[in-house]
């Protein structure tokens, strides 16, 4: 008989990979039944389960940024609603001022009861065989949740990530612990009238409408097998290794912390503004301190970072320093003390604008305390995100360069890196969906930066336009260079232009919007790793 006071480390270990596994198996079935090419190929999406408190349990390992703040969503919706939560709710969020990243980010969470009566049957299989006054809760026991990125949600570009936004508002429509699902009731004519009353509406609202039903299916696997493990193990049991689950994140992330020494760092990004970051190590306690003060305050552009985003680019950093195989998770954070001012651009206040805060800034986040830590050079720094599209088609993808070279380790060519984990759109669907032609896509020779451990590559990528359109980039290290370290070379900038059908070359800015016409090539090149070490 194992008791739940302590751990048992076979069960321990066991827990660990039943709780990822689960995380595993909703992203299997939103990527099944999701409808858009942004969540079905390019796999722009997270799946989780929490705690009763919301904290972070485990998650798959899908998109750092995603994972690392929608704990602050969960705990939102639970501050906000409540003693209101009921089963067979589900909720919709993407609010970045309450726990949310950027718009196109939309999380759908669904809380798990262990109550059940004729109108809301109990989740649990084989039910008439489970004893529920036993287990009787008015709240939630646990929490699930899907973040996807729409490919469009509004605002004043399609694809919902304008290089020029200076307010949410015109970066599409918030959902704020919307209700989307009422007591197993999918509230379809209010969902779509939201999408439609803003200024700037959605521009697909089939498409939104097909999405948030795969994340309401993968959930709801979530809920299945979470509430099999109940069936199996016991509440008290499965509650109690979800704590344990947390606590052996802690202490991995505090033996990490005990090597590693005081450390500051400054960075300037291309419009001029500036992440500072000084990083104090107490090893009486194995803890830290990250401190942003110093950084640029609050932008007029949309490369504002909200709270929750800094905070999972901190959590992500601290996680890759831990050698043990452990789930991101909650856990991770205790050891750490996080000074954000208010008002500065890593936790700006409302209307600001965080389209790119999300995508650009959170990579910036990673490599100044990257390189306060003085463990890796810069990667490339950038998700380099290209939209494209009008009202009948709406297209985003992130784009790969090279990563950071680090104390024993080369950067790696033609790699997403750190907040970005997902995949490039397959060539053949890309063209069948949309009206472009991917004219090439290759590594991008001498772009990492030299050192004893040379920084990858980027890559160059071509997309010639079969009808006009507008399309949107928005990207970093045009002009700044992603640094290396301990005497690396830098890393090659990137450089976005178009070559016009008439063969006339147009240079363009970190963020621009361009039409493109019938014949067009958008070219995107991406920047290189930084080097670490002097080059012998």
């Amino acid at each position: 008989m194992y008791t739940t006071s302590q751990p048992d480390p076979v069960r321990l270990e066991i827990f660990k990979n039943l709780y990822q596994f689960i995380a595993e198996q909703m992203g299997i079935v939103l990527q099944n039944t999701a409808t858009s090419v942004n969540i079905k190929e390019r796999l722009d999406f997270s799946c989780a389960i929490f705690d009763s408190s919301g904290l972070l349990v485990a998650n798959a390992p899908h998109i750092p940024v995603h994972l690392g703040s929608m704990s602050e969503s969960v705990r939102s919706l639970i501050n906000d609603k409540g003693n209101t939560l009921k089963p067979g709710n589900v909720y919709l969020s993407n609010n970045p001022y309450n726990g949310g990243t950027h718009l196109p980010d939309v999380t759908v969470i669904t809380p798990i009861f262990l109550e059940s009566s004729e109108k809301n049957p109990s989740p649990i299989p084989n039910a008439q065989y489970f004893d529920f006054a036993q287990y009787k809760c008015p709240m939630p026991i646990f929490f699930v949740a899907s973040r996807g990125h729409q490919a469009d949600i509004g605002g004043i570009s399609p694809g919902s990530m304008p290089p020029h936004s200076t307010t949410v508002e015109e970066e599409g429509i918030i959902f704020d612990n919307f209700l989307l699902v009422e007591e197993g009731n999918f509230r379809e004519p209010t969902v779509r009238q939201h999408l439609a009353n803003h200024t700037y509406p959605a521009r697909n609202p089939d498409q939104n409408i097909a999405d948030f039903k795969a994340q309401i299916a993968a959930n709801e696997r979530g809920v299945q097998e979470l509430c099999k493990m109940v069936l199996q193990y016991g509440i008290e049991t499965v509650q109690a290794y979800m704590t344990f689950v947390q606590a052996n994140a802690e202490e991995s992330v505090r033996r990490a912390i005990a090597v590693l020494k005081d450390g500051s760092f400054t960075y300037k990004m291309d419009d001029g503004a500036q992440i500072k970051v000084k990083v104090t190590i107490h090893p009486e306690n194995r803890s830290a301190t990250i401190d942003f003060t110093g950084t640029s305050l609050q932008l007029n552009s949309n490369f504002n970072a909200p709270k929750a985003v800094t905070q999972a680019a901190v959590l992500y950093v601290f996680r890759t320093l831990v050698d043990d195989n452990i789930p991101l998770n909650a856990g991770c954070l205790n050891p750490l003390e996080i000074i954000i001012p208010i008002g500065c651009m890593l936790n700006p206040t409302y209307p600001a604008a965080v389209v790119a805060g999300n995508v650009e800034t959170s990579q910036t986040i990673v490599d100044a305390l990257y390189g306060a830590l003085g463990v890796m050079a810069a990667s490339q720094g950038t998700m380099n995100n290209f939209t494209f599209g009008n009202e009948q088609y709406q297209y985003y993808e992130t784009i790969c360069g090279g990563s950071g070279a680090g104390i024993n380790f080369a950067g790696t060519d033609g790699v997403h890196s750190h907040m970005t984990n997902s995949r490039l759109t397959d060539p053949e669907v890309l063209e069948t969906r949309y009206p472009v032609l991917l004219e090439s896509f290759s590594l991008r020779p001498h772009s990492g930066g030299k050192g004893k451990y040379s920084g990858g590559n980027g890559v160059v990528r071509r997309i010639r336009f079969l009808e006009p359109m507008t399309a949107n980039i928005l990207s970093g290290h045009r002009v700044i260079p992603p640094f290396g370290l301990n005497g690396g070379e830098a890393g090659k900038v990137g450089r976005n232009w178009i070559q016009r059908q008439n063969g006339i070359e147009e240079n363009l800015d970190s963020t621009a919007t361009v039409e493109m016409k019938t014949g067009d090539v958008f070219v995107i090149e991406t920047p290189g790793g930084g080097g670490f070490g002097k080059f012998s």
